[in-house]
């Protein structure tokens, strides 16, 4: 069984004579590109909290500071100092309630640390860059809790995604706080906040590339051009476990209660729904994408 909403097979899309895309051997950016701005960066000053966030922060290359509780260090804790060092980065003892405040109550672990502005990866580069002939990509579609996110960016990472996609006007930047008052995007003149976005991927978004994007529906348009297929999480769509995820794919995730808006819906090639057996209707998205993304990987396998 083939749930595709817009077309049964990939052969028929492609020659279907009523689309107006431009051939696939053409530039991804065309005319007007994915209208992403490029490689951007968030000028904030953001911390992270825990020992797993902060070791793989220093390994990207992505620290300006380290702070560690003073006092008795257990064996990690020394090892994680010495590697800061190694890198020539400043490592600063600071007592447990101290590195509390920075983290905003976010578990530390005895750790922090100030993160260099976080860069956008530019979409264009990923997929010259990419070496598989069938890319996942996750684009996030109204998700705005940092969480959500940072727990999907680690399951991407993990899962051998591309990238993820964010939207510049439908999602929260990946250094924003969980509250208005830890927000890194501070216009109040309140101290930055933790990323908690960045904590709850551990470290995954040192090596995921997260693109900002513009406008959904032309982003999906170019992608299109290149050969892949978009497919929603939605409650109306066919089963998961019946559905081609092979090649080229993104898969379109949408905010909880919300879902994906109406018009990013129908830019989507089909939907697909994960089976419930209880009595809950829905899934956390971050949960719901997860078995998206590895139904996907194991059809590729």
């Amino acid at each position: 069984m083939n749930n595709r909403r817009v077309s049964p097979d990939k052969k028929e899309r492609k020659c279907d004579p009523h689309e107006k895309r431009r051939s696939g051997d053409q530039s991804i950016r065309g005319e007007r590109g994915f209208s992403s701005g490029g490689r951007r960066k968030e000028e904030e000053t953001c911390f992270i909290g825990g020992r797993n966030s902060v070791l793989e922060s220093l390994r990207a290359g992505q620290v300006k500071k380290v702070f560690i509780k003073s006092g008795k260090k257990d064996s990690r804790l020394l090892a994680l100092a010495e590697e800061a060092e190694r890198f020539g980065i400043s490592v600063i003892e600071a007592e447990e309630g101290a590195l509390d405040r920075l983290t905003e109550g976010v578990r530390n672990q005895g750790v922090a640390a100030s993160l260099k502005p976080y860069v956008y990866a530019d979409l264009e580069e990923v997929l010259s860059s990419c070496g598989r002939k069938d890319p996942l990509l996750i684009l996030l579609d109204g998700v705005e809790d940092v969480r959500n996110i940072g727990a999907i960016v680690r399951t991407a990472e993990c899962a051998g995604a591309a990238a993820v996609l964010l939207p510049r006007h439908r999602s929260s930047p990946v250094t924003a706080g969980g509250t208005e008052e830890g927000l890194c995007l501070n216009r109040q003149g309140r101290p930055p906040g933790p990323a908690p976005a960045m904590k709850t991927a551990a470290g995954a978004f040192a090596y995921l590339p997260v693109c900002q994007i513009g406008n959904i529906r032309q982003t999906l348009e170019k992608l299109k051009e290149r050969g892949f297929w978009a497919v929603g999480a939605d409650m109306d769509g066919g089963d998961l476990y019946q559905a081609d995820l092979k090649g080229p794919l993104v898969i379109v995730m949408g905010a909880e209660g919300k879902g994906i808006s109406s018009l990013t819906k129908r830019m989507c090639d089909f939907c697909v729904r994960i089976p419930m057996r209880g009595k809950v209707s829905s899934l956390n998205v971050s949960v719901a994408a997860a078995l998206l993304m590895y139904e996907a990987v194991r059809q590729r396998n």
